[in-house]
């Protein structure tokens, strides 16, 4: 494969190189080792199942599932992300300076994603301890069956946000659609306003915590009961 050293960085042109050649690259790269990725041009799965901590900056947009699987690797996205964003990441850190489409972070175990524009629908659908951070607006469905994590949006949810959601924690700052089913408000303690904050600054961002709310779960459709059936 072709690559270029760039100072520090070592630079791989997607427009003469392969996704799986970028891939098996990076998979075989010494850790801490930091990366530069060009023209990217909407390439599906680029920079998945890494597991080493590199530093990985893809200039311009990616399609689907980029960054899916990541563990410990920091990856930057400059421009937007397709489908499945950081889907099932286990560490690390996913960071999308534009937009995403669905499913941001779906099923994702740990780390922090962040999307500095809006997510589609369905961000965080099934996410298991991922923390989320979008500073635009969610789609609806959000943090569908979200089981653990937070999720905080610093502009307004659609519809059906948290549907039958477990423990995860989502913030929302703006207006909210409608709840999903089992997803109801509730109170601000000061250990959500001092995880909000943490969150937020790791995230880089400048909002006021005391601005948000606190979505989570009413925990009535934890065990089937047949009376609820029509709830699910």
């Amino acid at each position: 494969m072709g690559t270029l050293a760039i100072g520090k960085s070592t630079r791989v042109d997607l427009s003469i190189n392969s996704v799986r050649e970028l891939n098996q690259a990076l998979h075989q790269a010494e850790a801490g080792s930091a990366w530069e990725v060009t023209h990217p041009n909407g390439q599906h799965a680029i920079a998945v199942g890494l597991t080493l901590p590199l530093t990985v900056r893809i200039e311009g947009h990616v399609g689907y599932f980029a960054a899916g699987m990541n563990e410990q690797a920091t990856v930057e996205i400059t421009g937007n992300a397709g489908v499945g964003v950081a889907e099932n990441m286990m560490s690390g850190r996913v960071h999308v300076a534009g937009s995403a489409s669905q499913s941001a972070g779906a099923t994702a175990h740990g780390g922090l994603l962040v999307i500095d524009g809006d997510a589609a629908a369905r961000c965080g659908i099934s996410m298991k301890g991922v923390d989320i951070v979008v500073g635009g607006n969610v789609g609806h469905m959000s943090a569908f069956m979200a089981q653990a994590g937070a999720l905080v949006v610093c502009g307004d949810a659609g519809d059906g946000l948290g549907d039958s959601i477990y423990e995860a924690h989502l913030y929302v700052r703006g207006a909210v659609g409608a709840l999903g089913a089992d997803c109801v408000e509730k109170d601000m303690r000061p250990e959500h306003v001092e995880e909000l904050a943490r969150l937020l600054a790791a995230a880089g961002r400048a909002e006021n915590p005391a601005e948000f709310r606190r979505y989570g779960s009413a925990r009535q459709l934890y065990n089937f009961h047949v009376d609820n059936a029509f709830a699910y």
